[in-house]
């Protein structure tokens, strides 16, 4: 019996025989899943492992402390090389994502029907797949190094700020835009003063917040080989280093605080 309101009163009213049966098939169905998936999983787990990870992870909790801080002199060039691949690859990305929203937002198409979808099929392509697939693919294109992570981030990145921002420029204000166009203004310069003045808090909110996430995705593209304070990461994993694990770990704890703290200010700026 669901309790609904009315007139502010709770009133109590029996489900019909359909709503019920519903509701009890919804839960057996997924109870049902529930099972198989957990059987799935339960097949492919060494539960031995699962039984001894306890005394595995008090091992090498043991091993990493204390942190190996004569270590952090190696670090400061390779934490740097994450930030830039994170700026220089939210930046280009930027710059690929504006012409790319303007094409996929309704408003603002030169084609609804061939510019538009494949503006959409770059967004949908760029987003499907994550930014460490990108850089394991571009370490074997163009070398190991900082540029295959700075490309992978781009690349990464175009879809979430091209979607964003297609969506902010569709919501805008169309009786500016109509304004500005009844003056006999070319159609660059609507876009100039009636549609960019519209998205510009959006357009920066997006820069930052995106700016934000690819410190993070930065910190992990090393483990493939694209720069960055990842590349330390995994060679002192490969060496069972865990001193140097714990303080790389604290390093990008420390990065990601901080870009965390930076991007809330200028959001809040913004805002």
């Amino acid at each position: 019996m669901p309790m609904i309101e009315k007139n502010g009163q709770k009133i109590w009213q029996v489900r019909d025989r359909k709503a019920q049966f519903i509701r009890w098939a919804m839960w057996f169905f997924g109870t049902v899943a529930f099972l198989m998936a957990w059987k799935v999983i339960s097949d492919g787990t060494e539960w031995y492992y699962v039984q001894t990870a306890p005394q595995a992870a008090n091992d090498i909790i043991t091993r990493a402390w204390p942190p190996k801080w004569g270590y952090i002199n190696k670090l400061w060039g390779p934490i740097w090389d994450t930030v830039n691949i994170a700026t220089i690859g939210t930046i280009v990305s930027l710059m690929l994502a504006v012409p790319i929203a303007f094409m996929a937002a309704r408003n603002t198409t030169p084609s609804m029907l061939f510019v538009r979808p494949l503006a959409l099929l770059v967004i949908v392509a760029s987003r499907s797949v994550n930014s460490l697939i990108w850089a394991l693919l571009l370490v074997s294109i163009v070398g190991p190094g900082v540029l295959a992570g700075v490309v992978a981030i781009s690349i990464r990145s175009i879809g979430f700020c091209a979607k964003l921002l297609y969506e902010a420029i569709e919501e805008i204000n169309e009786t500016q835009v109509e304004a500005i166009t009844a003056t006999g203004a070319r159609p660059w310069q609507v876009m100039v003063y009636g549609i960019v003045p519209q998205i510009m808090p959006s357009f920066a909110g997006i820069a930052v917040f995106r700016w934000d996430i690819n410190i993070r995705e930065s910190t992990v593209l090393g483990l493939v080989g694209a720069g960055g304070i990842g590349l330390q990461l995994n060679s002192s994993l490969n060496i069972l280093s865990w001193s140097q694990v714990s303080l790389i770990l604290m390093v990008i704890l420390f990065a990601v605080v901080i870009s965390e703290w930076v991007s809330a200010k200028v959001r809040g700026a913004i805002i």
